[in-house]
């Protein structure tokens, strides 16, 4: 039995299943996912869920039910350790082989490790799945001092959710800024801000020397510096890597992930990738790749539809999300290269300030828009993205000024 075959049982590959069926594909579709769960979400997994609001059954995307209600075949625990191409089929961790006529990887990504001794302590985690999450929740309900390696989103979201359980919280960030990679200056130091303001200590430009540790579990961090900051729980969020060797492996173009062009489609025509295991290829030659929900599901309906020879490139304008403390940012477009910011909907912004947006500029365009606690914004904001509709810097500025207008 052949039909398709999808590596990796997330949000990418159960859009690849659905799609197929939406599409009217009425050929077998595997849905191969290496954990034992079936397929969940993770953006809850570092907020609703480790706080508490979010219960696990909440976190299920398809019943075993709605899963065979649409003839999509999904094996857990189902590990694969090799492509062969040439036959079309792929082998699994127990040494049994599938065939396929199209083959989607959405094999995601794994977490950064920290090269140093001490990272395999116990009560030294790192949070990517579902299993994670839980032993983080649990740690966390007898931990005292809370030590997150790495600011970016993940760190902070965690951060959040400890110093609202009463933890004393330490943020121990490398660069210069918080979530350096991802935002501008002026809103890293809006988090900054917002933090310190919570009562988390935050050091920046920061080494982590080593991990100490006392019978076994640990006991503190050492910075470069010198200094130890207590720690029963030490989250470590520095990034991730790109699930590509399986591809790799099997020649595919690799390159920082699994490269793909606009359709999610790789250089083998029977075989596309999507979610953060891929790397887009754009127009001008240069590589793109995301990690966010919409650009799992975005890819994912394009290489269903690819794997069935059709073309629906993936054009819409990024957007991404976190949930700090009682913050909701939620960003459309990327901010790169912008000359021009304006703020919307407050006259002053500081850690106090809660709802507002920026809009961003090139040379008179719109490209981007951070927007906290200031949905609507959002979401007219990725609208005039979407279609190339630009206001100028003091329409977005004046509140009064009624942006949706410009869509009519």
């Amino acid at each position: 039995m052949s039909g398709m075959l999808i590596v990796g049982a997330g949000l990418a590959g159960l859009t690849v299943a659905e799609t197929l069926r939406a599409e009217g594909y009425a050929g077998p579709v595997t849905l191969l996912g290496a954990e034992p769960h079936a397929p969940y979400q993770r953006p809850p997994l570092s907020k609703g869920f480790l706080l508490g609001e979010t219960a696990e059954a909440q976190l299920m995307m398809r019943t075993a039910e709605a899963m065979e209600k649409k003839n999509i075949l999904l094996k857990v625990g189902a590990g694969v350790t090799a492509i062969e191409r040439g036959a079309k089929q792929v082998t699994l961790s127990n040494g049994s082989t599938l065939a396929y006529d199209g083959l989607a990887l959405c094999t995601g990504a794994r977490l950064r490790p920290l090269p140093l001794a001490g990272a395999s302590l116990g009560g030294v985690f790192g949070l990517r799945s579902l299993d994670d999450s839980r032993a983080i929740k649990a740690a966390l309900d007898t931990a005292q001092n809370v030590v997150i390696i790495g600011g970016g989103f993940i760190g902070l979201e965690v951060a959040a959710v400890a110093r609202r359980k009463g933890r004393q919280v330490t943020v121990l960030e490398a660069a210069e800024r918080l979530m350096a990679r991802v935002v501008p200056p002026h809103l890293s130091q809006f988090y900054l801000d917002l933090h310190r303001g919570q009562g988390v200590e935050v050091v920046l430009a920061a080494t982590v020397a080593g991990l100490i540790g006392a019978d076994g579990r640990i006991a503190a961090v050492k910075t470069g510096d010198g200094r130890e900051f207590p720690a029963d729980l030490v989250l470590v969020g520095i990034g991730v890597i790109a699930n590509a060797e399986l591809a790799q492996a099997a020649g595919l173009d690799v390159a920082g992930g699994i490269v793909v062009d606009a359709c999610s489609r790789t250089a083998d025509p029977a075989i596309v990738a999507a979610g953060d295991c891929s790397v887009r290829r754009l127009a001008d030659g240069s590589l793109r790749r995301l990690e966010s929900v919409q650009n799992a599901m975005e890819q994912a309906k394009s290489a269903a539809v690819a794997l069935l020879g059709r073309e629906r490139p993936f054009t819409a304008t990024p957007w991404f999300w976190s949930d700090q403390y009682d913050v909701k940012l939620q960003m459309a477009g990327l901010t790169a290269g912008f000359d021009t910011v304006v703020t919307r909907g407050a006259a002053k912004v500081d850690a106090t300030t809660r709802k507002f947006s920026w809009y961003y500029f090139r040379a008179g365009q719109l490209i981007a828009i951070d927007s906290l606690n200031q949905s609507p914004d959002h979401l007219t904001g990725r609208k005039l993205l979407d279609k190339g509709i630009s206001p100028t810097p003091e329409q977005a500025a004046d509140s009064s000024f009624d942006l949706a207008a410009l869509l009519a």
